[in-house]
């Protein structure tokens, strides 16, 4: 627990929905634990871990495969510092590209960093390094497509417990850190605080995910900022926050 602030609960709440992914590695507040009640014609699949004690608090439909969407992304950052072996001398080039694509989801980032590292091989690498059970990359036909990585629920608590309990301190922190400060416009204009977030006050982190959705979003810097009452309009569209902000990890 030391990565985080002291009002930060021990918790992982991932939710696949059919086109979206929420994957909240924290809350600032408890939550009362349901069994999801779902609107007729939806799937859902819900994996809640509590890492105080060690042991799911909700499973339904965990370990059904899903299109990971942008999800995928946390993959392709721990493929890429892997890969750099024990010294993770990120450049600043690579820093900055990290940083979109972790903190405002940035495709056109993911997709170079996907090409470069092989595209399906990140995935399967990644299985074979974190113990992942029914994660599985694209289909062979559609090699480029990374938003069609499969993933379930149980796979992704898989992968922020290893961010959070095992990974090196300078990869935890640089994937964490820059989940705790996602912005509210992701780069294709999509309003990235949808479902989970919304309903908690921060500090939170948060890899979401979605598709199906059109191929630009109608987020706006001024729109987010007059919605979230948190940033500036300039911090919104430049996908960074007051030093602050920063400093606090809010």
């Amino acid at each position: 627990m030391g990565y985080a602030r002291r009002n930060f609960l021990g918790r992982l709440l991932v939710t696949f929905v059919a086109g979206a992914a929420i994957c909240v590695p924290g809350v600032a507040r408890a939550a009362t634990v349901r069994t999801a009640t779902l609107p007729a014609g939806v799937t859902a699949g819900i994996a809640v871990y509590d890492r105080q004690t060690g042991t799911f608090t909700e499973q339904q439909n965990a370990t059904m495969q899903f299109r990971a969407a942008s999800v995928v992304k946390l993959l392709i950052a721990l493929d890429y510092l892997w890969e750099l072996g024990p010294s993770y001398a990120v450049s600043t080039a690579d820093r900055a590209r990290l940083d979109a694509m972790l903190r405002s989801s940035d495709d056109a980032v993911a997709s170079d960093l996907w090409t470069e590292g092989g595209n399906g091989a990140i995935v399967n690498r990644m299985i074979t390094r974190l113990g992942l059970q029914n994660t599985a990359p694209p289909p062979s036909t559609l090699p480029g497509y990374w938003g069609y990585t499969a993933m379930t629920p149980a796979d992704t608590v898989r992968v922020y417990r290893y961010i959070l309990d095992s990974a090196p301190a300078v990869v935890r922190d640089l994937i964490m850190g820059n989940l705790r400060q996602s912005t509210r416009c992701a780069v294709d204009g999509f309003d990235q605080w949808f479902g989970i977030p919304s309903a908690f006050n921060r500090p939170w982190a948060v890899k979401q995910g979605w598709s199906g959705f059109g191929a630009q979003g109608t987020c706006t810097a001024n729109a987010a900022a007059q919605a979230s009452g948190t940033q500036p309009a300039a911090a919104q569209a430049s996908g960074t926050q007051p030093a602050a902000a920063q400093a606090s990890g809010t």
